[in-house]
């Protein structure tokens, strides 16, 4: 009997600490997934500010192309003109109810340009909306990581990183994870390195004398 308790509490022992591990490792995941939608939501917001300003500058740019088509419009009228001279005389009434058409004509097509220019005005007070998003527009994370990276002599953890810019930045919400999957990211594209000492990881910029250090932190 006390062989059987003593190879019950080792299992019991055993599948704890498997269990332990597989919640470490699924926090892991879910912390790295959330930090990856949260980083594309980020690019999502900068292309969807970036498409209302192109549609903006379109509506802008498009309000003026009415003038031409009404302009087009006015030599189709005294082309009627000219087919009542060939007329017989017994038409000559309906050629001179034809000639008053066509006074009448440009006094209409006057009134619609007149009526169609305050159209074209409404897209000049769009203008200014259009730059005023440019005044209020912040860098991107990642520009602010790999600047900060840059200004430092030393290696710097994601904690690290994301106290100095929170600091920097106040009016921004600036996460580990977030900042932690953005060095990765950088890594991976040669734009910085990354040092393991012990069970912590610290990273650095490729260019400029961010870079030097990274030989005594692997030694």
């Amino acid at each position: 009997m006390p062989e059987n308790q003593t190879s019950t509490t080792e299992l019991t022992s055993q599948y704890i600490a498997q269990v332990t591990s597989d919640l470490e490792r699924n926090t892991k995941e879910q912390d790295r997934i959330a930090a990856d939608i949260t980083a594309l939501q980020e690019q999502l917001l900068a292309l969807q500010h970036d498409h209302t300003v192109l549609v903006t500058m379109q509506d802008a740019l498009g309000g003026a192309r009415p003038a031409s088509g009404t302009a087009k419009t006015a030599p189709s009228v005294p082309s009627q003109a000219s087919a009542p001279a060939k007329q017989p005389k017994q038409a000559r009434q309906q050629a001179k109810e034809t000639k008053e058409a066509t006074k009448k004509a440009p006094a209409a097509t006057a009134k619609k340009t007149v009526a169609k220019k305050p159209v074209t005005k409404k897209p000049a007070a769009r203008k200014p909306a259009a730059k005023a998003p440019n005044t209020t527009a912040q860098p991107s994370l990642v520009d602010l990581i790999r600047t900060h990276l840059e200004q430092q002599k030393e290696p710097r953890s994601a904690a690290e990183i994301t106290t100095a810019l929170t600091a920097a930045h106040p009016d921004r919400t600036i996460k580990t994870t977030v900042v932690r999957t953005t060095l990765e990211n950088l890594v991976a594209r040669s734009s910085a390195h990354r040092n393991k000492q012990g069970t912590s990881v610290f990273y650095t910029a490729t260019t400029g004398s961010a870079a030097e250090p990274e030989p005594a932190a692997t030694a």
